[in-house]
């Protein structure tokens, strides 16, 4: 039987080559390599420059899905202005290690190597849950490469206290359990939390996300395993970038709070901008408010960036 989950890709595949980027796979080191969607025009003569470039963005996904079906809706609404990079993340789509580390720290030097392959030397980072802890931890370490974040439903770090108190406030008593369903009811209650509004799907098409989006199950358990950190109040390193906070103010898994408490904890440089009736994912919910959220915020940046040069 047809799984309509994988029979959707090349209808996805196909939106993205026409929004002008196209698949490819960065090796980082031997045994070691991250795929990609980048623009059409990296990979026709990687060594030449255009006149005047795009700005870099990079969409980091989070945890339930790779890439592009992560930022499906948003990639389109970029490529006219930016030169859009679609990453997928260690043990997410094709992406792969043979390392045993599995620290959101070794992700974002992976990805940090991966676009200097890709020839990318400023960038801004949108990351989404999972991806903006990674896209925290990239911007801590590489400042030179990463010149502004947009991050929505994350954290700057998950201690022990936060995990066990978010989890059992959802009824769960891991991460694992949440994140990484194996039954149709399980994904069914995920998606209820992750959104402002139920969404209804046949229980075939659950079944067939379920296989299809939740592959290396060992891996990712160990990447959540990995997030955790025991110190409870963690230093909060200094960030010289814009990063702007862009929330669904229904989000039940980092609530608008987190999020409140998060821009205080960064200081100046840190904007927060709700977006009501749309939840976790609130970039799948209300895709058309969150692209104007996005690109205005981009918009600023860049003209800033322009008036300085």
């Amino acid at each position: 039987m047809v799984n309509l989950v994988e029979a959707q890709k090349p209808l996805l595949h196909g939106l993205m080559k026409m929004a002008g980027i196209r698949p490819t796979t960065v090796e980082i080191e031997p045994g070691t390599s991250m795929t990609f969607w980048v623009p059409a025009e990296t990979l026709k003569n990687p060594s030449k420059k255009p006149k005047k470039p795009k700005p870099a963005v990079v969409l980091i996904h989070g945890f339930a899905a790779e890439g592009i079906v992560t930022w499906q809706f948003q990639v389109g609404a970029l490529t006219k202005k930016y030169a859009v990079y679609v990453p997928d993340l260690l043990f997410f789509g094709g992406s792969t290690t043979n390392s045993s580390d599995r620290s959101p720290t070794f992700q974002a030097e992976c990805l940090a190597a991966a676009l200097g392959k890709l020839g990318v030397t400023r960038c801004t980072l949108v990351g989404f849950s999972y991806g903006g802890m990674v896209a925290f931890k990239m911007a801590e370490m590489r400042p030179d490469l990463v010149e502004a974040m947009v991050v929505s439903g994350s954290i700057l770090a998950m201690t022990e206290s936060i995990s066990e108190a978010e989890l059992n406030r959802m009824g769960f008593q891991s991460s694992s359990d949440l994140l990484l369903p194996t039954s149709i009811d399980g994904l069914k209650t995920l998606l209820k939390i992750a959104t402002h509004k139920k969404l209804w799907f046949p229980d075939r098409m659950h079944k067939d996300y379920l296989k299809v989006m939740f592959a290396n199950r060992k891996e990712r358990s160990e990447l959540l395993e990995a997030l955790v950190i025991a110190k409870q109040n963690p230093d909060i390193p200094y960030f010289p970038q814009r990063i702007h906070l862009l929330w669904g103010e229904s989000d039940q898994i980092f609530r608008t709070e987190i999020a409140q408490q998060m821009k205080e904890k960064l200081g100046e440089n840190a904007t927060y901008e709700g977006i009501k009736k749309a939840g976790h994912l609130v970039h799948l919910e209300r895709p058309c408010v969150y692209n104007r959220c996005l690109k205005r915020f981009l918009a600023t940046l860049y003209e800033d960036y322009q008036a300085q040069k």
